[in-house]
């Protein structure tokens, strides 16, 4: 790779990083705020609106809002006490947003399930209201949805729903059931599923099972490769960004 090229390759990335502390900042102080947090699933269009699911659906088919001006998808949990997955490795809880947000970016829609057009979307965020003892903080996790469609093999486990599909953007509970099952027992996770990678994470920090250390660095590692996930940390009390 040429000089002019890798330098361009950086820049990029540096953009991406901004543009996810920017979002990351942004969804911690609107979520922080309790009367705004109370729903479960979000969509911040470009223009910074959050909307809830079904507001955002109600908009959509009055026409009142364009799928392209979607961004980020949201899922937005609250815990009362601890979690090590959700506080450590919260994409490990969110097979339903993924498939959720990337059908939601095919522009696609469900009307039991939270699907709904919104094809400009790029974003995925978890979020997670942890507290424990006198802990009170927001983690907030962003993923670039293209990219975890990818790496989780979900581009290719809904090719073939498409096919069952045509004509028309609906689609129907039991396929979203269906991809639900195939993405959560693929191996991912150095060589377990999403079920699988809970319970270590969990059995190793909730229940001190320090014999489960490799196996946690190897979840860890595959984790950060398939989500590339950007993070950040809000004191609920202090009102401040944890560096």
């Amino acid at each position: 790779m040429k000089l002019d090229e890798i330098l361009k390759h950086l820049e990029s990335i540096k953009i991406d990083e901004d543009e996810n502390y920017e979002i990351a900042k942004y969804i911690a102080q609107k979520l922080s705020v309790d009367k705004l947090a109370t729903f479960i699933y979000y969509i911040m269009t470009k223009d910074k609106k959050m909307h809830t699911i079904d507001s955002y659906k109600g908009l959509f088919k009055n026409g009142e809002i364009s799928p392209s001006n979607a961004h980020v998808f949201i899922e937005n949990h609250y815990l009362i006490g601890y979690n090590s997955t959700e506080y450590f490795y919260p994409f490990l809880e969110g097979i339903y947003l993924l498939l959720y947000a990337y059908l939601s970016k095919l522009g696609l829609k469900d009307d039991f399930y939270h699907v709904v057009p919104a094809t400009g979307l790029k974003y995925v965020a978890m979020t997670t209201h942890l507290s424990h003892g006198k802990q009170r903080k927001l983690v907030v996790e962003i993923v670039d949805i293209d990219t975890v469609a990818i790496n989780t093999n979900l581009k290719i486990l809904i090719h073939n729903i498409l096919g069952t599909i045509r004509g028309t953007n609906d689609i129907y509970d039991d396929v979203i059931d269906e991809t639900i099952s195939k993405l959560s027992s693929q191996k991912l996770f150095a060589g377990y599923n999403f079920n699988e990678a809970r319970d270590i994470i969990n059995s190793y920090y909730a229940f001190q099972e320090t014999s489960l250390a490799e196996e946690v660095e190897a979840i860890k590692d595959a984790y950060n490769r398939i989500f590339q996930p950007f993070r950040i940390e809000y004191d609920l009390k202090t009102r401040q960004f944890v560096v």
